[in-house]
């Protein structure tokens, strides 16, 4: 979403919020169902509680099939508007093996936060998806074995609503053949995957799938720069080619469900960050309840989410909960062979690639981020701890001809 839509999505919430205003009384609930800020949405939330107006900004997903059959409603705001309308809400919603896929969230933006995070998790899926399908482009599928293949994909462990409307994306014909091969790579985007890589800037977290799956919305966009490049620039003179390519396949689901599983521990990452700043009591096993059906990045995946967080709580990520580490175990080495044949080949992965990258920086005791504290130092006097000794904060004169006063000691 442009800036200045943006700016028009909000001005336009407001004004209508404005009028409402003379309409009710305190103790009304005002609704923003829509793709609001988070930010917005908390500010919202404390000018009309000085009004004693009860807002709710609530995160709502499922598209066209969730306005029918039910969406996967986030509601959260005041906390005195939700015992209002926690029977219409869960009513209304999807339903998850009975269960409804609707609960409170938290206070003030927390219900737009936690939409926004599971659009930035759909931007993940779908660009891992789209990877899959590039690799097997590559390997000279056609479109009907890449529908078979995501068909079969669907029955395991990958069962999900963008996996089954990926087949029949692939499957779908007209009148002059196959409509996917027609439609122009150039992506567009609405903003909801931005706002989460922006708020994991802010929040320090490193939401790095969810950030290359934007940036590779916006390398796509540049369609007429990178046809005149394809002419000027060459990659490697491999041509793709696998000596078993059922086997190369399953390489490829096994990367995909490795790759996924990161991009939910990155969200829920950004959650739990989120909760600690904003005094939000999240409940991490509900939003993935409320994820289980309804919405977009719906899928049987989410079930074993929950099945963590109620195992433990406090589970700080995914990637440590038992069920997981055995599946990053059991599928990795796939993982790996996908990302370095993309690589050898010159076909882009950037998801599955920055997925891999911190799946190794997590499991890493050390980082060469002891380098860079000393580049820092070196160039900026801005200090640096020792090992054994953190919690002081010292200064080396490298050279010999610099002074021992540190970046710390001055406000410049």
């Amino acid at each position: 979403m442009k800036e200045n839509c943006l700016s028009h999505w909000r001005s336009a919430v407001d004004d209508f919020i404005n009028q409402l205003l003379p309409l009710i009384e305190r103790g009304d609930v005002i609704i923003d169902g829509g793709n609001s800020e988070h930010q917005d949405s908390a500010r919202r939330y404390e000018e009309l509680k000085a009004k004693g107006i009860l807002y709710v900004g609530s995160g709502v997903s499922g598209g066209e099939e969730g306005a029918r059959y039910g969406p996967s409603l986030m509601p959260g705001g005041h906390p005195d508007a939700w015992p209002l309308i926690k029977d219409i809400f869960q009513a209304i919603c999807a339903k998850s093996n009975g269960d409804p896929c609707c609960e409170w969230v938290g206070e003030g933006g927390a219900g737009h936060f936690v939409k926004m995070v599971h659009n930035g998790i759909e931007y993940g899926d779908m660009q891992l998806i789209c990877e899959a399908y590039h690799l097997m482009l590559a390997l000279g599928m056609t479109q009907k074995e890449m529908a078979q293949e995501f068909d079969e994909w669907n029955k395991g462990v990958l069962d999900s609503f963008l996996i089954e409307i990926t087949r029949d994306i692939l499957n779908y014909r007209d009148d002059e053949g196959y409509l996917l091969e027609r439609i122009r790579d150039t992506a567009g985007q609405k903003g909801t995957g931005k706002w989460t890589a922006i708020a994991a800037l802010h929040h320090g977290v490193p939401v790095t799938l969810i950030g290359e799956a934007v940036f590779s919305r916006c390398l796509s966009a540049l369609k007429e720069e990178r046809a005149r490049a394809s002419k000027q620039i060459a990659g490697p003179s491999t041509k793709p080619s696998v000596a078993d390519r059922k086997q190369f396949l399953t390489h490829i689901r096994n990367a995909l469900y490795c790759a996924k599983i990161v991009s939910y521990a990155q969200g829920f990452m950004l959650l739990r960050e989120a909760a600690n700043e904003y005094k939000w009591n999240l409940n991490y096993g509900g939003i993935a309840l409320m994820w289980r059906g309804g919405c977009i990045i719906r899928s049987v995946f989410l079930g074993n989410i929950r099945d963590a967080f109620v195992r433990n709580p406090q589970l700080s990520n995914l990637l440590l909960d038992d069920f997981f580490k055995k599946a990053m175990m059991d599928n990795q080495q796939s993982w790996r062979e996908v990302v370095s044949q993309a690589v050898l080949w010159g076909v882009p992965v950037p998801a599955l690639s920055a997925a891999l990258a911190f799946f190794d920086g997590y499991r890493s005791e050390r980082l060469p981020a002891n380098l860079l504290q000393a580049q820092r130092d070196y160039f900026g006097a801005h200090t640096y701890e020792l090992l054994g000794k953190e919690g002081k904060f010292v200064h080396t004169n490298w050279t010999g001809k610099g002074g021992n006063v540190s970046a710390s000691t001055y406000l410049a």
